[in-house]
């Protein structure tokens, strides 16, 4: 299996290099991984032994390589990157590495091979291959990663207590592969996880948020949001989902786990959409719930306004996140704020004008929304589902024989507020606004079709009612001008 996947470019020419330059060279870390676990990895990270070695193989390669190659030495960092044809080539002389506490950044020195493999993070990303001509393709496997890749283990090639303490984020790197692989973490390595949780506030939000997205975007994302759950890492990165953990009862009422529901609904939606904002609704729909629950004698546990209150809240989490402030976030705002709406119609009787407005509201996300709302619908009565999925299908039917007949994807005023200004000879005002806004509220109401005649007709009487008279010619009425007598 080995050689099959090093036996070509770049490999070949790499290890060629290293051969003239009489520098010991090896592929590390996720390639590696990913040959065992025959996944295709396009970026390929090389280790060569001997002081400045990495930049000189780069350069080297580089070369061999000739027209359309990319060469970016970093020298402050010793290593070197080559771009050719997709390709990205990591360089960098075999290290070893210290930590002071209060940073990540490590104080770096040159190593042998054993010093570089035992840095790595994780036993899976600690195995190396030669590329060198006469040990071409064999393993080195210090810390046993192929036995742990097999048994689908996360661990630490070092004590996971140093190893978390000098560099922080790599307990978010654990949660990760354990998520995107479904690997267990190892016993030892959790707890230090556990014990290190308060050291990710050194580690800036952005990587946080780049590790966070992985997971999003894993087929299971719940997988990571537990371990994160579990380790305590969520207190520090999303308190507000960390509240929504645990049952309260009183007078032997006790409410849904609200955050195990929402990491059910949230691998439903990783189940049928690779949308990543979406799924970032599914995380955020319940996440006002610990803020607006409520005991009430008589009824119970109730969340009032938990969606208008949890869109309102969707702005703060992406702003300390850093998370993407322009449309992704409006949309995940969105989501959360319209997911009540279609089950809402389910429990009620539907309305035509009811589901104009959900159409209108949601536009071009319907979809999403009712994708969202489908996951939505949890409960440990198997026949009680089965009922609101079925009510539900009714819904979305009659959403698309509404939306048939009434085109309201997307929704605009057949008469905007131009042609009012032009109509009634008015600059922009108030007036202007109530006139559209009425068209508006008819169209939905179903009082009038979605067509413009029938909105123009509607706007003069209107305007008529108002006091406003149209200006000459603006009535959309043709007189046929004067007859010869």
């Amino acid at each position: 299996m080995i050689i099959e996947r090093i036996k070509e470019e770049p490999f070949i020419t790499v290890g060629r290099v290293a051969d003239r330059l009489g520098f010991p060279c090896f592929v590390v870390g996720g390639y590696v991984r990913d040959i065992f676990l025959e996944r295709h990895s396009k970026d390929m990270d090389f280790v060569s032994v001997g002081p400045e070695s990495g930049i000189a193989v780069a350069r080297g390669v580089a070369r061999e390589f000739g027209k359309g190659t990319r060469v970016n030495v970093f020298r402050t960092y010793g290593t070197a990157q080559v771009s050719r044809k997709g390709m990205d080539l990591e360089f960098v002389a075999a290290r070893r590495e210290s930590y002071n506490r209060d940073s990540r950044n490590p104080i770096v020195e040159t190593g042998t091979l054993d010093d570089d493999i035992s840095r790595r993070d994780f036993t899976i990303n600690a195995m190396a291959i030669s590329v060198n001509a006469d040990s071409f393709g064999e393993l080195v496997d210090r810390f046993d990663g192929l036995s742990d890749l097999k048994k689908g283990i996360i661990r630490t090639p070092l004590d996971p207590e140093i190893t978390f303490s000098d560099d922080p984020l790599r307990m978010m790197r654990a949660i990760r592969f354990a998520t995107q692989l479904e690997f267990r973490i190892f016993p030892e390595t959790l707890d230090a996880i556990t014990r290190n949780a308060e050291r990710i506030k050194i580690i800036t939000v952005e990587r946080i948020a780049t590790e966070l997205n992985k997971i999003m975007a894993s087929p299971r994302p719940s997988i990571g949001w537990k371990l994160l759950a579990h380790t305590g890492l969520l207190h520090y990165i999303l308190p507000e989902l960390d509240a929504m953990r645990g049952v309260e009862v009183i007078h032997g009422r006790g409410h849904k786990d609200n955050f195990e529901h929402t990491m059910l609904v949230l691998d439903r939606v990783a189940a049928a959409s690779d949308n990543l904002w979406l799924r970032w609704a599914a995380l955020l729909h319940d996440i006002a719930k610990p803020v607006t629950k409520r005991w009430v004698e008589g009824t119970g546990w109730t969340f009032h306004n938990h969606n208008f209150i949890g869109a309102k809240m969707v702005k703060n989490i992406f702003l300390r996140l850093k998370l993407p402030l322009g449309e992704p976030m409006r949309y995940v705002r969105k989501m959360v704020e319209l997911h009540m709406r279609p089950i809402a119609l389910v429990e009620e009787c539907v309305t035509d004008s009811a589901i104009r407005r959900l159409i209108t509201d949601a536009s071009d996300d319907i979809d999403d929304l009712m994708t969202l709302c489908r996951a939505d619908i949890t409960s440990r009565n198997p026949e009680k589902v089965r009922t609101h999925l079925r009510n539900f299908d009714a819904v979305i039917g009659k959403m698309e024989d509404v939306n048939e007949r009434d085109h309201l994807r997307n929704f605009q005023p057949p008469v905007d507020g131009q042609e009012i200004m032009d109509t009634f000879g008015l600059p922009p005002s108030q007036p202007v606004g109530e006139i559209k806004a009425a068209i508006k509220e008819a169209v939905l109401d179903g009082v009038i079709p979605n067509e413009h005649e029938a909105a123009r007709v509607f706007m003069l009487e209107l305007g008529q009612r108002m006091g406003l008279t149209p200006v000459a010619g603006a009535t959309g009425q043709n007189d046929g001008g004067a007859q010869d007598m």
